[in-house]
């Protein structure tokens, strides 16, 4: 029987978590794992998980940008009776798949909204005889915690639940420990896997365009201000010879759309995201967008100069702080989203084209297949200490 893993991921505003296990998903098919990925977000156009079975559970997505409340598919608060629906629909996956391994995406660290139905997968995971490893996966920042006492609850679960925690990052750039406070609690169970991220190709003539500016605001439904402030400031640097191209995320409506196409001068093309967006970041002149994991990550590879205006909006760090770090070792300007306007961006703009394109960064970039590297070694381990994996085919369901 081929070695079996499933993957729980939920996605609320952007798509780059969904991206990461999506890659992660691809790596573990490509070595022969039978993969059940477990999405718990709304559906993501053209996410590539390889040959992996998708369990779409009932999507839900937060309110706002302050994460203010959760809603489904008509825009109604999810009750208990949904999320009891949701938990038995996870736990039935489980007991199905019987999984060697268990990778959940942010969980602990995050993600605490969904501890209704991720707490009882984790115990279903280590009632099951024999037991899967159970990894969490998180990426290389994580969102500071406010909340007295938060941190040690992580610490506490983390020693309960988890045997491995995988930092989808390199500590030569930003350990853990920049935005965890007590990752050397946790020591012992990290493993830093390198960054997941897309490999780019200089672009054919006709799928972009060399010198150009990429305007790009991630796949959430934030991002039109950053958007509609590139399409002012295109007039003020057309001394520069640039084209510009904006790239508006599918969770923004179509007015905005529109709105934004109606708004941009000549020279400026507004569409929708495009999936050779890496191909696209390795030809630009300047990228300029929000600093998420996958953007920010992939334009330090590709070389690009970056203007990066990181998104804090409800009190949110992480862009900040990776924003800060890229700043700090002169691989990017930064514009803090309340210091944003054309003028800002023009200017940003007018001192990158004055210097060098950079070259591209060698960072660990392989984290998908040391992801999966890591868990086999786990599995393995696992299986010779004659513990073996994956719940026992006559136990009954979980729950």
């Amino acid at each position: 029987m081929s070695a079996r893993v499933m993957l729980h991921v939920q996605h609320l505003l952007g798509v780059g978590h969904q991206r990461r296990m999506a890659a992660i998903a691809r790596a573990f098919c490509e070595r022969g794992w039978s993969v059940c990925y477990v999405s718990g977000g709304f559906a993501v156009p053209d996410l590539d998980i390889g040959g992996a079975e998708l369990v779409q559970l009932p999507p839900v997505r937060a309110s706002d940008a302050a994460y203010h409340c959760l809603i489904g598919e008509r825009g109604e608060p999810i009750g208990d009776a949904w999320r009891a629906a949701r938990t038995w629909q996870l736990l039935e996956a489980f007991a199905r798949v019987r999984p060697m391994a268990l990778l959940i995406e942010s969980y602990p660290f995050a993600r605490r909204m969904f501890a209704f139905e991720l707490r009882p997968l984790l115990d279903a995971a280590h009632r099951a005889r024999p037991r899967p490893m159970v990894i969490s996966s998180v990426r290389d920042i994580l969102e500071p915690k406010r909340k007295p006492g938060r941190n040690e609850l992580i610490v506490e679960e983390v020693k309960r639940y988890f045997d491995r925690v995988l930092v989808h990052g390199d500590p030569d750039l930003v350990p853990l420990s920049a935005s965890f406070a007590l990752a050397a609690q946790i020591a012992p169970e990290l493993e830093y896997t390198g960054y997941i991220v897309e490999p780019t190709r200089r672009a054919a003539a006709d799928e972009g365009r060399p010198g150009e500016v990429l305007v790009s605001a991630g796949g959430g439904p934030v991002g039109e201000r950053l958007l509609r402030t590139a399409i002012e400031a295109a007039g003020q640097c057309r001394h520069l010879g640039l084209s510009w191209r904006c790239l508006v995320g599918l969770a923004l409506p179509e007015s905005v759309l529109e709105g934004l196409r109606a708004a941009a001068p000549p020279g400026v093309v507004v569409e929708r995201n495009r999936p050779d967006f890496p191909d696209l970041l390795g030809n630009c002149a300047v990228s300029v967008s929000q600093a998420g994991y996958n953007t920010a990550l992939e334009a330090l590879c590709s070389g690009a100069r970056m203007v990066l205006v990181p998104f804090a909006e409800g009190g949110e760090e992480e862009q900040t702080i990776r924003a800060r770090v890229l700043a700090e070792r002169g691989h990017a300007v930064v514009i803090p989203e309340p210091d944003l306007d054309p003028l800002a961006l023009a200017t940003a703009l007018e001192w990158l084209m004055s210097q060098d394109r950079p070259r591209p960064v060698a960072l660990r970039r392989d984290g998908a297949r040391a992801s999966v590297d890591i868990v086999a070694r786990l599995v393995g381990a696992s299986s010779q200490d004659g513990g073996g994996l994956g719940p026992d085919e006559n136990a009954p369901p979980p729950g």
